[in-house]
């Protein structure tokens, strides 16, 4: 960005996949087997899958596929994702943003489960949380805004007064259906239009207010 905008929020909700932590590599290994077993090209695939839970990704790529077969093999991908660390890292940037947030409202909102969201924190070398919304405390995936509302619900924060970071175009009409702004994270949040868009999260700096307002320097 050339610019530093400049926002105000009582509580941060963070998607972990593309935005905390970089897992491109194995979830890309995951997919396209799983693409190839389907006869499907895996480079429409990857245009579909990130943001959303698995099972809702294939009912998209397979609309004629019974949905308890999609929610088969999303449990065994989801175990064979959380068994394959390899490649794993913190986006730039991630660790300091974490460290900033200490003592303020924020959650984790991510379409793992706990068992991945967990493997893959502690892989990246980064601290959970303590609030976490992920798969098992949902009925719907992103793009449905059912997470983001749980996780400013669980803060006690009203939604207008959340900010998103987000990197998918799933995560971030979540988002914008959960009535907040929303700061895009790397390259594929370009793509959708996010309110404001970082490079990484070496582009966001945090101060907090006395009033327990968060002021976000952005860009």
């Amino acid at each position: 960005m050339t610019a530093t905008a400049v926002l105000t929020a009582r509580a941060l909700l963070l998607d972990m996949d593309g935005t905390l932590v970089n897992s491109d590599a194995v979830v890309e290994r995951i997919w396209r087997r799983w693409s190839e077993q389907h006869g499907l090209d895996s480079g429409e695939v990857m245009k579909v899958i990130h943001g959303r839970q698995g099972y809702a990704s294939m009912a998209l790529l397979l609309p004629g596929r019974p949905m308890e077969q999609n929610h088969a093999d999303n449990a065994r991908m989801l175990a064979e994702e959380t068994a394959d660390m390899e490649g794993v890292v913190a986006v730039p940037g991630a660790p300091e943003f974490l460290a900033s947030l200490r003592g303020l409202p924020h959650a984790l909102v991510t379409s793992a489960d706990v068992a991945l969201s967990t493997a893959r924190m502690a892989a990246a070398g980064l601290d959970l949380p303590d609030v976490r919304v992920t798969a098992e405390s949902v009925g719907a995936s992103k793009p449905d805004p059912e997470g983001f509302l749980k996780g400013a619900a669980e803060l006690g924060v009203a939604p207008a007064d959340c900010v998103v970071f987000e990197d998918s175009g799933a995560g971030i009409q979540a988002g914008r259906a959960a009535g907040m702004r929303v700061v895009g994270v790397g390259p594929r949040a370009g793509f959708h239009r996010p309110d404001l868009l970082v490079e990484d999260l070496r582009q966001v700096r945090v101060e907090a207010l006395g009033d327990g307002t968060i002021r976000l320097y952005v860009g």
